[in-house]
């Protein structure tokens, strides 16, 4: 029914809506032992609070009984329904576990059995069938009144814990990405937030214009503690080296653009985002390919790497002999080298992952041996060249000293 239908049921007090206040009180007894038995069935905490707190009840009932018949006798006034007490229930509700249907429920448990009682005294009494009505209107509308109330309580409780639980979550990301965190911090910030500190700590980061990583990060397991902290993106997985979670993570970011770092104790988890970060910018210039990147089968890679202009440095040292060589053989020469370096001078194997001719390989070899002399033969030497051409291609820029015209 419209409030402005609702308004127009009674113009006036009933005089025998005053006469029905003692006949309720006298009800009420029944009434709230019909309750109690209504709600034991499938709600038996609620029916054991009204028995644990019969005086208090009562009290309330009385007054919610009285409150009822002034709405009825004057619809245009408030309804007098204070709000504040049915969202804590709400707040309670959450804060308990509880569903809030099952609140819901039992509101309409008593509001039937209110209903009941009210409507058989009132027909006792002879009250006019308008009045009547307006008396049912006043009893489910102040239980949809209760009803709100308590739905908001519950949704705002449900809505305050989940931004402080967030806010708790971030600080102790701050706290165990940093390198200022000790373990006592640490662990009083993992209480706080309701998260166990577990013995290995891994890092996941995403690249931030990657739309699978987002939708990944979103669905992750609650024990992970997913962060953004600009330039960065990613989670903290708890026990990472745990039987199947590296074979689960390998399928869950495929396509996310994602490094997994290195299980660390979670005080050393700063380093271990540090090698991630150096395998991320590999991962960005296509040095690593991987799908996702685990930073463990890559380390040599990313000691290489994670300064490039040391390693730019090194391979100007390493492939000096080759200056005076044109750029299309000398880049030839480094192909045949760093072959020549992983298969420990077989020629065979050189020439099949060349593909060329075996009689091509011993021309080369002969070529390198005339430019590099005894060094080839140097194991410090060979050392450096493997590290300088192992990794990635060694192809020079022209702005290289080393870059010779072919001209």
């Amino acid at each position: 029914m419209p409030r402005g239908a609702y308004k127009r049921c009674v113009d006036v007090q009933d005089p025998s809506l005053t006469a029905l206040l003692p006949v309720l009180a006298e009800r009420l007894p029944a009434l709230l032992s019909e309750v109690r038995a209504a709600l034991g069935e499938e709600w038996p905490d609620y029916a054991s609070f009204l028995d644990e707190h019969d005086v208090e009840v009562a009290v309330a009932a009385d007054a919610a009984m009285r409150r009822l018949v002034t709405m009825a006798g004057a619809p245009s006034s408030e309804d007098g329904v204070g709000p504040e007490l049915f969202e804590e229930i709400g707040r309670i509700q959450w804060r308990e576990g509880r569903d809030l249907s099952a609140l819901l429920g039992a509101y309409q448990v008593g509001a039937r059995v209110c209903w009941h009682h009210v409507s058989a005294a009132a027909v006792e009494m002879g009250v006019e069938p308008r009045t009547l009505a307006s008396l049912a209107e006043a009893v489910f509308f102040f239980v949809d009144k209760l009803s709100s109330s308590s739905a908001r309580g519950y949704v705002l409780e449900q809505s305050e814990e989940a931004a402080t639980r967030e806010r708790l979550r971030d600080e102790l990301v701050g706290l165990l990405l940093s390198d200022r965190a000790d373990q006592a911090a640490v662990r009083a910030a993992a209480a706080r937030a309701g998260w166990t500190v577990p013995d290995e700590l891994g890092v996941v980061l995403i690249q931030r214009d990657n739309a699978v990583g987002h939708r990944t990060l979103a669905r992750m397991d609650a024990s992970c503690l997913v962060f953004s902290r600009p330039p960065l993106l990613g989670a903290i997985v708890p026990d990472p080296s745990r039987p199947g979670l590296r074979r689960r993570l390998g399928l869950t970011l495929r396509g996310a653009g994602a490094v997994v770092g290195v299980a660390v104790p979670p005080d050393r988890l700063p380093a271990s985002l540090h090698i991630a970060e150096i395998a991320a910018r590999l991962q960005r210039e296509g040095i690593l390919t991987d799908d996702p990147v685990f930073t463990d089968e890559h380390l040599d890679a990313i000691i290489v790497h994670r300064d490039a202009k040391l390693l730019d440095a090194l391979r100007h040292q390493v492939l000096g002999p080759l200056r005076g060589t044109t750029q299309a053989s000398r880049e030839r020469l480094v192909e045949t080298l760093g072959s020549w370096l992983r298969h420990m001078g077989d020629r065979q194997a050189i020439a099949a992952e060349l593909h060329v001719h075996p009689q091509t390989v011993r021309y080369r070899l002969a070529k390198l041996h005339e430019l590099f002399g005894d060094d080839l033969d140097d194991p410090e030497v060979r050392a450096r060249m493997v590290l300088a051409l192992s990794f990635g291609e060694a192809r020079t820029p022209a702005s290289d000293p080393l870059a010779v015209s072919s001209s």
